[in-house]
């Protein structure tokens, strides 16, 4: 008994290791909650939704349906709608329990209307203050008047993820209900300008630039590579096929808005324009180094060099590199700063070769045209990979539960218990 006990201990701690972590989904989150549809709707098309579920430690403040009705009486445009909800938005984790003990009864947070860059000065900043018969009062920085919005209860709370509060009015800010210009939402005339114009004359005679334009409303952003891009590129595009050509353009564009802040808080895979309909992933990983934001293939790694223009709901950056999907392009990692493969390596090559003639072109990337997909391998290779970790680790932390049982733990499951997780905390480690 003493053994089972310690297993079943120590799998549970490596259990816990292993759990995936789910980020958040504020649509679903108030979806629950018909009261608060209004602000949600308006979460979703002013596209603050989808910066709200890629952060995190972020506290949302709803407000119910005749507040919102309060708000939407005034007749503000959508972008304006957009700065006063952001103010909404704050850029720490403020549940229940850390509203009602704030360090001297006073604080203030940084909003989202902040952190857009879209508040003058302080203007994105709310005054958190516990007042008293257990109160606790909201304030724009810029109105310090309002008295009239205090915390109603909690709706959700994820330590120290994500705390979504009722509040009982609107965040009133003379500065965030200031009227805002219109975006360009021309993207003919956005791509035409300095740095575009060679991927922009591609788009155009390509035909490409349709599919463009219809993302236009639901938003899009689009990576051009530069001028010089394009030049160094010549020679690979014009060996293309029609059809090849298209698709290689429409992976420089993402079918909906991504802001700078976005992408720099943005780590994994994104589909593309040239993903819809295709039977094929044509994906590229978003990576970040400091400030620089990076789009890696398996072919090629640009860098983000520039910004031509960021106004929702369209966002175009230049690139220094063009785009290579591995659908059109070899699958080896051409220009990445990693090391040449190993001699070792190459001599496996070599003996794959002898078992036919064939063998050795079987054995070369395939290049434009290619009809090889290599998504089933890739998710086949990253399931056996962890699969084969999570065995192991199991395996690891039975055998130390044996040995310290073994080894004089008789009679003490809370020592064996011990000796399994420590056992098995080493190795997730070692394994990370």
């Amino acid at each position: 008994m003493p053994t089972a006990t310690a297993i079943s201990l120590s799998i549970l701690f490596l259990l816990s290791l292993t759990t995936t972590i789910h980020a958040h989904n504020i649509t679903r989150i108030l979806a629950k909650h018909p009261e608060f549809s209004t602000f949600n709707h308006y979460l979703t098309i002013t596209h603050l939704a989808n910066e709200i579920n890629r952060r995190q430690t972020i506290t949302v403040c709803a407000v119910d349906n005749a507040a919102m009705s309060d708000l939407l009486s005034k007749g503000l445009s959508i972008q304006t709608i957009k700065n006063v909800l952001s103010l909404h938005v704050f850029a720490d984790y403020f549940g229940s329990k850390k509203l009602h003990q704030v360090t001297k009864g006073s604080t203030s947070t940084a909003t989202m209307y902040q952190a857009t860059g879209e508040a003058p000065g302080t203007a994105g900043y709310v005054h958190i203050t516990d007042v008293k018969g257990g109160k606790v009062r909201f304030t724009p920085e810029d109105n310090l008047s309002q008295t009239d919005s205090v915390y109603v209860k909690s709706i959700l709370e994820m330590p120290y993820n994500i705390s979504v509060i009722q509040i009982s009015s609107i965040l009133q800010s003379p500065e965030a209900e200031a009227p805002t210009a219109a975006p360009d939402l021309n993207l003919t005339s956005l791509l035409d300008r300095d740095g575009c114009q060679s991927f922009h004359n591609l788009l155009t005679t390509s035909g490409a630039i349709g599919t463009f334009l219809s993302s236009v409303e639901a938003g899009v952003t689009v990576f051009c590579p530069d001028d010089d891009a394009i030049t160094a590129f010549a020679p690979k595009y014009k060996n293309l096929t029609a059809a090849e050509k298209t698709s290689l353009l429409l992976y420089h564009g993402i079918p909906v808005y991504n802001s700078m802040g976005m992408l720099r808080s943005s780590n994994g895979l994104m589909n593309t324009l040239a993903t819809e309909g295709a039977k094929k992933k044509y994906d590229f990983t978003v990576q970040n180094d400091g400030n620089d934001v990076k789009l890696k293939t398996k072919v090629v790694t640009a860098t983000v060099t520039g910004t031509v223009v960021d106004d929702e709901p369209i966002a175009i950056y230049t690139l220094d590199k063009v785009l290579q999907p591995r659908e059109l392009f070899k699958g080896a990692v051409e220009e990445a700063d990693e090391p040449a493969p190993a001699p070792k390596g190459a001599k496996k090559k070599k003996k794959a070769a002898k078992k036919g003639d064939e063998a050795e072109e079987d054995a070369e990337a395939p290049g434009p045209g290619s009809d090889e997909d290599y998504s089933d391998d890739d998710a086949a290779d990253q399931t056996a990979s962890g699969g084969g970790r999570v065995v192991a680790m199991v395996s690891v932390v039975v055998m130390a539960v044996v040995l310290s049982f073994d080894s004089g733990y008789h009679g003490s499951p809370t020592r064996v218990a011990h000796a399994g997780i420590e056992f098995s905390f080493y190795f997730f480690v070692f394994n990370l």
